[in-house]
């Protein structure tokens, strides 16, 4: 069961609180589920410098092996992944362990199945590429609250060259397939991959 730990009522640990609102959980068990695997091994040691014990799974399947193992207390899921739904995962969760927090990512928002999501028992919805400082902000949130707005959200420029970096990971580093899915020029996409990132 996911609880909160007592607190003492002694002023630093309200104030521990106050500015790490995890340190508030004994449980801290986080899965992550995406088939993007830069993506998840980067949020994954985000979130563990954060206090999160994070879990990666890759597929749907493994998503609710390890729910029926041992449901986590938090999770962030990919809408899409390789053998379905992102939102099963979601689902079979709230089954074994109703007060989890859980998040959906997606490159492929719509109102209807951010709508979907949170019925389904999803305290937020996420575009990616969400960074780790949203998705910590959206799990501490209470239900109902939106999270507070990062304090340094990724620029514009630092989330296309996000996006062109998931492209040319997903076609396996290769530059003319990335160019022709991106409708780029290969020489503008050379000169971008040459770059370091954007702040």
């Amino acid at each position: 069961m996911l609880t909160q730990s007592s607190s003492s009522g002694a002023p630093d640990a309200v104030a521990l609180n106050d500015a790490d609102p995890l340190a508030a959980f004994s449980d801290r068990s986080l899965l992550i589920v995406d088939d993007d695997k830069p993506f998840s091994t980067r949020l994954a040691r985000a979130m563990e410098a954060r206090g999160y014990h994070v879990q990666v799974a890759e597929s749907v399947a493994e998503g609710v092996s390890v729910v029926e193992a041992r449901a986590p207390a938090f999770a962030v899921i990919d809408m899409r992944l390789g053998d379905g739904n992102g939102l099963d995962v979601i689902a079979r969760l709230k089954e074994r362990r109703p007060e989890a927090r859980g998040v959906i990512l997606t490159g492929y928002g719509n109102i209807a199945t951010a709508v979907t999501a949170v019925k389904l028992g999803a305290f937020d919805y996420l575009a990616k590429p969400a960074d780790a400082d949203e998705i910590h902000g959206t799990l501490m949130a209470q239900p109902g609250e939106r999270a507070d707005p990062p304090e340094n959200p990724m620029s514009a420029d630092r989330v296309r060259w996000e996006h062109i970096q998931r492209v040319y990971e997903l076609c396996g580093r290769n530059v003319s397939e990335t160019a022709r899915r991106l409708n780029m020029h290969r020489r503008t996409l050379q000169r971008i991959l040459a770059k370091r990132a954007p702040r």
